[in-house]
């Protein structure tokens, strides 16, 4: 069983009226994303920043993690900024990174349906334009926001001792903590499962068939959300994203440092 979260680039042509959006970034290099967008983007398209449009603030504390979701409020304006109308569809895409998903993810959190070009702006071909984002402020308004897709780190921990799957979907050497880049602790949550997001076989048969819902989590929610695309393409529509995810773990002192 597949869904239609994921889109062509010939589809994508075909739709009678479309709103592209380029989420591409570089983690740990704010403004990165947009230098890549104006060097070259889907023609017509518009863009949403990681930092600034996809997350929230980071807290001093670090509490929720180094990108927390973005208030509701704050979020629709950003979509209302960028130029996103509520007369169009919504197809977001990256470069293979995750912010695509993490577009995917908040706004169907907010109830508002898009899709993800499959392949990314590669899929696309040669045929791109430069320069800075031009948008006429739109108008989209979000919807019933879901209230079964997310965990904190009680969650997760009330997850853990029920049982139930917890998917970790950074890379291997992140999750045995041989490396870690950006947080103050190399490991992983005791207790996880990694499955890299962009590994093709990385999901074991069980997380599709048991019956309580899967837990994903990453270093700060957004590869996360695009292993939650992964599952919901393979019929698992109702995992749960730890947002804050390893980087909100280490904060609260739950990190148990690599052995």
């Amino acid at each position: 069983m597949t869904s239609n979260q994921l889109i062509s680039a010939e589809a994508v042509r075909a739709l009678p009226s479309v709103q592209l959006v380029d989420c591409r970034f570089r983690l740990g290099q704010h403004g990165a994303g947009l230098e890549l967008y104006r060097e070259g983007h889907i023609p017509g398209a518009l863009y949403l920043d990681l930092d600034d449009d996809l997350s929230g603030p980071m807290r001093d504390d670090r509490l929720g993690g180094r990108h927390p979701l973005p208030e509701r409020a704050a979020f629709e304006r950003s979509l209302q900024r960028a130029g996103l109308r509520c007369d169009a569809s919504i197809v977001v895409y990256d470069d293979g990174t995750g912010g695509a998903a993490r577009a995917w993810w908040l706004l169907r959190h907010h109830g508002v349906p898009s899709q993800v070009l499959e392949g990314g702006i590669a899929a696309w071909g040669d045929d791109l334009d430069v320069g800075d984002p031009v948008a006429t402020p739109g108008d989209l308004v979000l919807g019933a926001e879901r209230t079964d897709d997310l965990l904190d780190a009680t969650g997760v921990q009330a997850a853990l001792a029920a049982g139930r799957i917890v998917l970790d979907a950074r890379a291997p050497e992140r999750f045995r903590g041989e490396v870690e880049p950006m947080d103050p602790v190399a490991g992983h949550i005791v207790g996880a499962r990694n499955a890299p997001f962009n590994a093709p076989d990385a999901i074991d048969d069980d997380v599709l068939t048991v019956a309580e819902p899967p837990v994903v989590y990453c270093g700060s929610g957004i590869t996360a959300a695009a292993l939650a695309l992964r599952l919901v393409e393979l019929g698992r529509d109702d995992t749960q994203l730890y947002a804050g995810s390893w980087s909100d773990w280490c904060a609260r002192g739950l990190a148990e440092p690599a052995s």
